[in-house]
């Protein structure tokens, strides 16, 4: 009995101390003395329907041209096709990227593969949100696009992966033929004078309304093959890739970025 009872008295102290740690509000406290009111958040505008671009936003796509991108190898107009307000992949044009450099962002994008694709694994739907573009090709951190509906892969390249680093947490693909919607927040990796890495890039994105990256911190930038590795930039092009597998190109929509501190 005794024995039991030394037990539940040592059981109960860490709560105990716990409880006796809380400090009592100082003498003479009043509720204003933890309140803040400077400085102000700046006021935005919501956009009208909950994906639609808020009044501080950069409209990087709205349907009408390709003026705020350039084609990745040269730097010479985007050579994909605009149609019916959808932004098409033109595979044989290559990468195409945003003539404004960013650091910290918010992104939308909203993408479609072709109803009734063909192909399997990642020669199905491929392309890829390249989160920044550091060099040409597929240099940089991407966020995986690809055909996930009911076709198995590689999981940390499937849709909403961190390319060869991330599975998503979930797959939350729609089937072909439908919209799928991407919005993500990046923080850009920072570099001490002789290329050191300061403090990592971090993700955290949702596919279609369900979190996949949950503040993810990366490794480096995302390979094809070999392990990931960072590389000294201050700022860097968003980037859409021209994928080469042969399955009919996907669509773009939709796509808007607010720079964050």
């Amino acid at each position: 009995m005794r024995l039991a009872v030394l037990a539940a008295v040592v059981l109960a102290t860490p709560a105990l101390a716990l409880a006796q740690a809380v400090p009592s509000p100082t003498p003479g406290a009043k509720p204003q003395d933890t309140e803040v009111y400077t400085p102000v958040p700046p006021v935005v505008t919501p956009g009208a329907t909950p994906t639609a671009p808020p009044s501080d936003a950069i409209v990087l796509f709205d349907g009408k041209d390709l003026s705020q991108w350039v084609n990745t190898k040269d730097k010479a107009p985007a050579g994909w096709t605009v149609s019916k307000g959808l932004m098409v992949v033109e595979k044989k044009a290559g990468n195409i990227e945003t003539k404004k450099s960013f650091k910290n962002y918010q992104l939308h994008l909203e993408w479609r593969v072709p109803k009734d694709v063909t192909g399997t694994g990642q020669g199905r739907g491929n392309s890829g949100v390249f989160l920044a573009s550091t060099g040409p090709a597929d240099a940089g951190y991407e966020l995986q696009i690809m055909d996930s509906y009911n076709n198995p892969t590689y999981v940390n390249g499937q849709a909403a992966s961190i390319y060869k680093q991330s599975a998503p947490l979930v797959n939350a693909m729609r089937p072909d033929g439908e919209w799928q919607t991407y919005d993500i927040v990046w923080t850009a990796p920072t570099f001490a004078a002789d290329g050191a890495v300061k403090s990592p890039a971090r993700v955290t994105a949702f596919h279609n309304g369900a979190l996949v990256q949950n503040d993810y911190v990366l490794t480096g930038e995302t390979l094809y093959i070999g392990k990931p590795y960072y590389k000294p930039y201050t700022s860097a092009p968003i980037k859409l890739q021209a994928h080469g597998d042969p399955s009919p190109p996907l669509s773009f929509r939709n796509i808007w970025v607010r720079e964050l501190p």
